[in-house]
């Protein structure tokens, strides 16, 4: 497992357009965020050749380019461009074979040399692509021209096959990249966040929203399972390189929050990918002699532990914590009891419930659990006892579990509550904040945000004073050039505090990890790292969607507290998911507006209700708005506030 990695499957995608010879040329490179398309355009005084390039949104299993040229004269020559290629259809990590070819395409099949685990599966994959020529000629008599290029992969031949013959099948009938902007474009409406702000900022925020949407399955995909979201997203890791593909915390503490507000179908494909890999978890527990299921610090297919430094599998636990976290967030957003009725999702948060309570050992001096020997989210620090971000997210998992049982109708076993009440959160009266663990000293420097996290996104119960104390104490001593994320969480705690422009320098510390011109990240400052960080963009987002809204997500409703800095007038959210009800968002300085523009109707969704800071209730139907003029709480209709 020590080696286990992202196989690399060879890419006939990889072409670059050239026209040598050719005397004045103008280049340009345009990603657009809106249709799903990145472009090469090379433009000369006679013609203009257009390679574009994207992966089909509705097709999940194709991939396309195509190469356009348009004659702009009177002239009657040829007109040629190159296709430099380092294609090669051999691989590394697979064990390939050369098939017949299928309708001009040709194919190749095979499987991993190596399975994840002794005597685990080793995946198989079809790749069938067209063959790419060194170069295209547009003839002397033809104005326009556009050649289509189709790549299909999958993990069985009849799949690539189907996906490759539709793919024709639409090339044929002249609409291949139009369906797939129309795909783009449904997604992009549904999942809108727009800001009038700075450019810079509403560039970076397209760029973030594109580039997770980009990492998650399509709403009408088949049912094919879902694999996570590694930090650098899903063409990234190989050995050695963006972490190897593996999933971490970072799906579910950074990037989930974001995917349940506006993609709630993709959030639950993630949480299935946890209790897919439940089992691989409970064996992970009892190798290191504990109870129910311990997460992996780093996860591929099956929930064993794959991290190739043996001391985070062993002690950076909170992971654990991190996960159910993300079920808890979405049980409280969709209420969906069928996830843990009959999809797996209970056995998986009792497991989880039972772990904790086996890594809590009694301490007679204090009259408290603690959990010691841990490595905390600030990974400078290892084998500590009560990191406070690890016991408070084990708190609320215990809190969470029992919660769940009783909507269930199940049993609470009492030593859940127990625990929950009597786990020690570190917490120094006389300087009123909360030590990283037990023998912290203030100023000893910190890698990432951690304690800062107590407030946002575990919520753990405090007062506006030891907030401001939190981010003050560990501000100064963050390491400047760690993970992108970091900063984004310092900023969400400033706006909670309504301390408007210490967010504004916290939020503009994230653009040193964003690289031009196409607004990907990069894990740290300095370049290094994984490249196209979707965790660094996860932390962004959330202080757009849940910083500046000030939403937050209880088990009462879904909290607005607005809050943003001067430079931006007015943040408008589209099709954010609450309770079988989509909405749009709209807030300006003056007012927050609610309208319900669609509810669910398999199975129907009950009416929200607005519930404003005067006290005022509105049920809200679909096309009904409610307009407040400062935090409200919004609620399933009839709920107590």
């Amino acid at each position: 497992a020590g080696d286990t990695h992202r196989a690399d499957v060879p890419s006939p995608l990889g072409v670059r357009m050239a026209a040598p010879g050719t005397r004045s040329l103008a280049e340009s490179f345009t990603l657009n965020t809106w249709t799903g398309t990145f472009s090469h355009t090379i433009q000369s005084p006679g013609y203009t050749a257009t390679h574009q390039l994207y992966a089909h949104h509705s097709l999940v299993n194709l991939m396309a380019f195509s190469i356009t040229i348009q004659r702009l004269d009177g002239s009657t020559h040829p007109i040629t461009v190159q296709l430099q290629s380092l294609f090669v259809p051999q691989s590394q990590d697979l064990d390939l074979t050369p098939g017949p070819d299928f309708q001009g395409a040709h194919y190749i099949y095979g499987q991993t040399l190596v399975p994840e685990v002794e005597g685990g599966p080793r995946p198989t994959v079809h790749m069938l692509w067209t063959p790419v020529p060194q170069s295209l000629t547009l003839g002397g008599e033809e104005r326009e021209r556009c050649w289509e290029f189709l790549t299909a992969v999958a993990g069985s031949e009849e799949e690539a096959k189907r996906s490759y013959s539709a793919g024709l099948a639409l090339v044929a009938a002249g609409s291949l990249h139009r369906s797939h902007i129309r795909a783009w474009a449904a997604l992009r409406r549904s999942c809108s966040v727009e800001l009038d702000g700075p450019f810079a900022l509403c560039q970076a925020l397209h760029g973030c929203l594109y580039y997770l949407l980009s990492a998650i399955p399509p709403r009408d995909s088949p049912g094919a399972p879902f694999h996570g979201i590694s930090p650098g997203g899903l063409s990234n890791g190989t050995r050695g390189e963006d972490y190897w593909g593996h999933i971490f915390w970072d799906q579910d503490t950074w990037m989930f929050p974001n995917i349940l507000l506006l993609h709630p179908e993709a959030a639950r494909a993630i949480l299935h990918y946890r209790i897919r890999t439940l089992e691989g978890a409970r064996r992970n527990a009892q190798e290191q002699g504990y109870e129910g299921a311990k997460f992996p610090w780093e996860s591929a297919a099956t929930g064993r532990e794959v991290c190739p430094e043996e001391i985070y599998g062993a002690q950076e636990i909170h992971v654990t914590g991190d996960v159910l976290m993300a079920f808890e967030q979405y049980y409280c957003t969709t209420q969906d009891q069928k996830l843990f009725r009959e999809d797996g999702g209970w056995e998986l948060v009792e497991a989880v419930a039972r772990y904790w309570c086996s890594r809590m050992v009694w301490s007679e001096e204090e009259q408290l659990y603690h959990i010691r020997g841990v490595m905390p989210p600030d990974e400078y620090h290892s084998q500590v006892d009560n990191s406070a971000y690890t016991n408070a997210v084990a708190r609320r998992s215990l809190n969470f579990a029992a919660d769940m049982a009783r909507d269930l109708l199940l049993p609470v076993p009492e030593e859940w509550e127990d625990r929950a009440r009597k786990i020690k959160v570190p917490f120094d009266e006389e300087r009123k904040y909360h030590p990283e663990y037990d023998g912290y000293s203030p100023g000893e420097p910190v890698k990432q945000a951690d304690v800062v996290l107590l407030g946002f996104p575990l919520m753990h119960p405090m007062s506006a004073e030891v907030r401001r104390n939190d981010l003050e104490m560990y501000e100064p001593v963050t390491d400047p050039a760690g993970p992108a994320m970091t900063w984004s969480m310092f900023a969400v705690g400033w706006l909670e505090l309504k301390e408007l422009q210490r967010a504004q320098s916290q939020l503009e510390k994230c653009f040193s990890n964003i690289t031009e011109p196409f607004k990907v990240w990069v894990e740290n400052s300095d370049g290094s790292g994984a490249v196209n960080f979707l965790t660094g963009m996860g932390g962004f987002l959330q202080v757009v969607l849940f910083g500046f809204t000030g939403f937050r997500i209880t088990r009462s409703g879904l909290l607005f507290d607005p809050a943003f800095p001067d430079d931006i007038s007015k943040l408008k959210v589209s099709g954010v998911s609450y309770l079988g009800s989509k909405l749009e968002v709209t807030i300006t300085r003056e007012e927050i507006r609610m309208e319900v523009i669609e509810t669910s109707r398999d199975p129907p969704a009950a009416p929200l209700e607005a519930v404003l800071e005067s006290g005022q209730r509105f049920a809200l139907w679909e096309g009904m708005a409610a307009v407040s003029a400062r935090s409200c709480c919004l609620k399933s209709f009839g709920k107590k506030p």
